[in-house]
């Protein structure tokens, strides 16, 4: 089902073509199919299926240098913020126009980059919205920024899309790439008409499940994580925490990321089901053999060819029998799409045995 005949079934239902007419003028269409759609009961603390599924459609795609950018929209629709512990419901207002959804990777090995993005709309030359979109994170796009907007009537409109700092440490390839301060610009035309063709389906009797819908894009990277078993170094163990897997691997002396003889551990946070990377979150460790602490420490926000989107620290003595303790000090501070936004907020610590 799309917007369109979600709005003319609540309507027909509403009385017919008078009272839509009366309601159309005081913003009903707008306010009742895309303020609070339905929402999963008793929902779990984990990752879950919602109770509907949420189209998309593509604005355009560009590049530049290292860069590929891709400009999605869809209906506007609630989220989600998280600020240090806690979450914000953000819900629809009256005028919001769409949800702009914005994809930013590394053209040579698809890895989605985090960034501090910045998009500027202009019509007729004129800037009609400015802002820096929201690192997003949704079971039909996976790692991604976005925000709910208001443009300036239907029309045409250009977005330039700037790129700011590499929220993470570049390592391999990446630390001679990827630099910001680039940008671009993608075209588009809006049409109130296409936002209510962006298909909208309810879920059955699944909703609400432990369990989570694919990413349904096609030419766009969702931000997976490596298979564990692809991954560098010797994987010590996959843990749970908040409902999302952290998988450790320690990568021997003389390698890229350290320096002289000492070790890196690396831990690659993602979602259950399908992997999706999880950026922008704090954690620390700490090293135990035979209950005696060896060493402490944070683990740093970095970026690499084979362990992608993860963090990691220098490590000088690490043995076989060694006790690794993990603590997330914060979570994901991205903003979540229903089913991801009771998951990955309480988090305790976890233990791994080297």
């Amino acid at each position: 089902m799309n917007r369109r005949t979600f709005l003319r079934t609540g309507t027909a239902l509403a009385g017919g073509t008078a009272l839509t007419g009366c309601l159309e003028s005081l913003g009903f269409r707008t306010q009742s199919a895309w303020r609070d759609p339905p929402i999963v009961e008793n929902r779990p603390d984990a990752v879950y299926y919602p109770a509907y599924i949420e189209g998309m459609e593509m604005y355009g795609m560009a590049k530049d240098g290292d860069f590929r950018f891709a400009l999605m929209y869809s209906y506007p629709h609630r989220f989600w913020n998280v600020t240090g512990q806690s979450s914000n419901k953000v819900l629809v207002q009256s005028d919001d126009s769409l949800h702009l959804m914005l994809s930013l990777w590394d053209a040579k090995t698809n890895t989605v980059v985090p960034a501090d993005m910045q998009v500027t709309i202009t019509k007729d030359g004129e800037t009609v919205d400015d802002r820096a979109p929201w690192p997003m994170l949704s079971q039909t796009m996976g790692f991604h920024y976005g925000d709910n907007v208001t443009l300036d009537g239907n029309g045409s409109y250009t977005a330039t899309v700037a790129v700011g700092s590499i929220g993470a440490r570049r390592t391999g390839d990446f630390a001679s790439r990827l630099e910001g301060g680039t940008s671009t610009t993608i075209d588009f035309d809006f049409d109130t008409e296409q936002i209510y063709d962006v298909e909208y389906r309810e879920i059955g009797e699944k909703q609400g499940s432990r369990d989570a819908i694919e990413p349904m894009m096609e030419n766009v990277p969702a931000g997976r994580a490596p298979d564990p078993q692809e991954l560098p170094g010797t994987v010590v163990g996959t843990k749970s925490s908040g409902d999302a897997d952290f998988v450790a691997t320690v990568v021997e002396p003389s390698n890229r990321f350290t320096d002289g003889d000492k070790s890196y551990l690396a831990v690659s946070p993602r979602t259950p089901y399908n992997r999706i990377v999880l950026p922008r979150m704090s954690l620390s460790m700490e090293l135990l053999r035979n209950d005696q602490t060896i060493s402490t420490g944070s683990l740093s926000s970095a970026l690499d060819p084979e362990l992608d989107n993860h963090y990691g620290t220098a490590v000088e003595d690490i043995q076989s029998g060694d006790t690794l303790r993990l603590t997330v000090d914060s979570p994901p501070q991205i903003a979540r799409h229903d089913g991801y936004e009771t998951a990955f907020m309480e988090m305790p610590p976890m233990e791994f045995s080297v």
